[in-house]
């Protein structure tokens, strides 16, 4: 179930409990209740995949939420927090991370330094909703925001192989992860290995990465990632 539908139905619920509330005269209790579910039901819309608005939390490049963002979605954005840390827990068989190739891993968020592959990699941050932790350093941090079950836009997908490729001309490893490995930082993987010349094309690569970490890509994913491939090679074309 995407993103949109899950904050939908909460939304639902928050908005059917505030109606209750304010029917049995507790008018006071039921405020808190239907102001949550009215941003519940803008987070729904704007996750949507017809819609896509991503950076309406205001995550910036540095992985930091500005004042009127932790404000206006704190419900929000703390739920996600608590979500990934307590299923993180829930999971403990599986691996945080996994080293997909040499110099490039795939994982989840790491709220821990010891959730970080080793070897002080450089990361790729593809959430629009968890913060970047401390102990990543900014100068060796790239944000791509998006939304849970959805895909970077293509240019993104672009900079962020790019950026990866860099990385490792330079020697440094690549970690690239979403709330918990498995969506789009898979997707993004995919054109990792592409643009590293791993994988010949994104379905290889998704099958090299399924050989080392269960994902969990969608049609969304894979839908951008056609479209990807066709766009890198227009762009091969005119050069």
């Amino acid at each position: 179930m995407g993103i949109s539908k899950v904050i939908g139905i909460a939304g639902t619920s928050l908005l059917v409990t505030s109606v209750g509330l304010w029917k049995i005269g507790l008018r006071i209790v039921a405020v808190p209740f239907l102001a949550t579910s009215t941003i519940a039901y803008i987070i729904a819309v704007a996750s949507h995949n017809s819609i896509n608005i991503p950076w309406m939390l205001g995550k910036n490049s540095k992985g930091r939420f500005p004042i009127w963002s932790s404000v206006l979605f704190g419900p929000f954005l703390i739920l996600a927090r608590v979500y990934a840390t307590v299923k993180r827990h829930m999971r403990k068989k599986e691996a945080v991370y996994n080293m997909i190739t040499e110099g490039v891993y795939l994982g989840g968020w790491p709220f821990m330094l010891k959730h970080l592959p080793p070897g002080d990699p450089s990361v790729i941050d593809c959430t629009c909703e968890l913060p970047r932790s401390d102990f990543v350093p900014t100068n060796e941090y790239l944000c791509v925001p998006t939304w849970d079950t959805r895909a970077p836009m293509i240019s993104q997908i672009e900079f962020a192989a790019c950026w990866a490729c860099e990385k490792r001309a330079k020697g440094k490893l690549v970690y690239v992860h979403c709330a918990f490995g498995h969506g789009r930082s898979a997707c993004v993987v995919c054109a990792v290995l592409v643009a590293l010349g791993i994988a010949e094309n994104w379905k290889d690569a998704e099958n090299i990465i399924r050989e080392k970490r269960k994902i969990k890509m969608n049609a969304v994913h894979r839908k951008t990632l056609d479209d990807w491939s066709k766009y890198r090679a227009s762009q091969k074309k005119d050069k």
